[in-house]
């Protein structure tokens, strides 16, 4: 954590003034972004002894943490670069000094329930009137208002229901729980990125900010833009491990190798699928392809699949890894998290 020195003014959002009220995941990580991008970024916390901190700093902490007496790594990851204070926001000193530092900032993130803000006399209308500038974003599970809003949530609920979930499929319908938190990176720290420097490019044109408003459930359902456009142009949801991307098109998926490891295989354009065909010794399928009427699901899509699947157990990751490195045909190792931070492609 820094002390809230300037920071390097060559950066795009050097001057801009952040005042980051969120907690665990989706807002801490968009103020950092907007920290790296040269903002100055304020974490303001609640009183640590009435147990109001963010929550962040115990998790994952490792015995030598604890030793240290300071947080885990996941809130020094996420906090890096921001000035930190903390407020009692339920007293009126509290919020008095928040106003204050509200009339000089640019943006002001939260991740309250809805509500929150109004009540302790620092919602919209209230900020808005001290500085008719401020960029308000508020990061929400389900929206604002609505039947939901107040629900508590996490990612798996949120992709749960934006029909994500559901989609992460095998063939027969055994789902998996992603250890990547899509509804919050997606649909919350991407999505209030995005909205609050659309609002800032705004208020600098204008002199008048804007209440960004991200609901991580909506922002999820808005992005499921291919599943969504095939249930619209025919009627159904794309079935589990049927659909031209989820499995059902030989030259789009996963297959396993003979070492145990698995491919992915991303040769969804005619010309990668026919370099693919000819490095694994079979030209004889470069003329099966969706593009020339192989159908994604189909009896004899799925065979094919199966044989190529049958090829790749045959040899290690390791030989085709060598095979595919000098091959352009989207075709790569699914590697582990320790193997990625070791690769060339990271290490350059």
């Amino acid at each position: 954590m820094n002390d809230g020195a300037e920071g390097d003014v060559s950066l795009p959002l050097a001057g801009i003034r952040v005042i980051d009220l969120t907690r665990l995941l989706p807002g801490p990580l968009a103020t950092r972004r907007l920290a790296e991008w040269g903002a100055d970024v304020l974490k303001i916390e609640g009183p640590a002894d009435q147990g109001r901190a963010d929550g962040a700093r115990l998790m994952n902490r490792t015995a030598d943490d604890l030793l240290e007496d300071r947080p885990g790594l996941m809130f020094r990851l996420l906090n890096e670069g921001k000035a930190l204070r903390e407020l009692d926001l339920s007293e009126s000193s509290g919020r008095n000094a928040l106003i204050e530092l509200a009339r000089s900032a640019d943006v002001l993130i939260e991740g309250f329930r809805p509500g929150v803000m109004q009540r302790l006399g620092l919602g919209w209308d209230e900020l808005h009137a001290v500085n008719p500038r401020l960029v308000m974003c508020a990061i929400t599970g389900y929206g604002q208002s609505g039947p939901w809003s107040q629900r508590a949530g996490h990612d798996i609920n949120y992709i749960a229901m934006a029909g994500v979930l559901e989609q992460i499929a095998t063939p027969d319908g055994v789902i998996a729980v992603p250890n990547f938190q899509i509804a919050d990176l997606l649909g919350g720290t991407q999505a209030a990125l995005s909205g609050v420097l659309a609002a800032l490019v705004g208020a600098q044109r204008t002199g008048v900010g804007r209440f960004v408003d991200v609901s991580m459930v909506h922002e999820v359902l808005r992005h499921h833009v291919l599943a969504v456009a095939q249930l619209e142009a025919t009627g159904r949801v794309p079935g589990p491990g049927r659909d031209l991307l989820s499995g059902g098109a030989p030259c789009y998926g996963l297959y396993r190798t003979g070492d145990g490891r698995h491919l992915a295989v991303g040769a969804l354009e005619l010309k990668f699928w026919q370099a693919l065909c000819e490095a694994v010794g079979r030209p004889q399928w470069a003329s099966r392809h969706w593009s020339l009427g192989e159908t994604p699901g189909s009896e004899a899509a799925l065979a094919l699949r199966s044989e190529l699947a049958a090829v790749f157990t045959a040899r290690p990751l390791v030989h085709w890894e060598a095979l595919f490195d000098c091959v352009d045909c989207c075709v790569t190792p699914v590697l582990r998290l320790d193997e990625t931070h070791a690769h060339p492609l990271f290490r350059a």
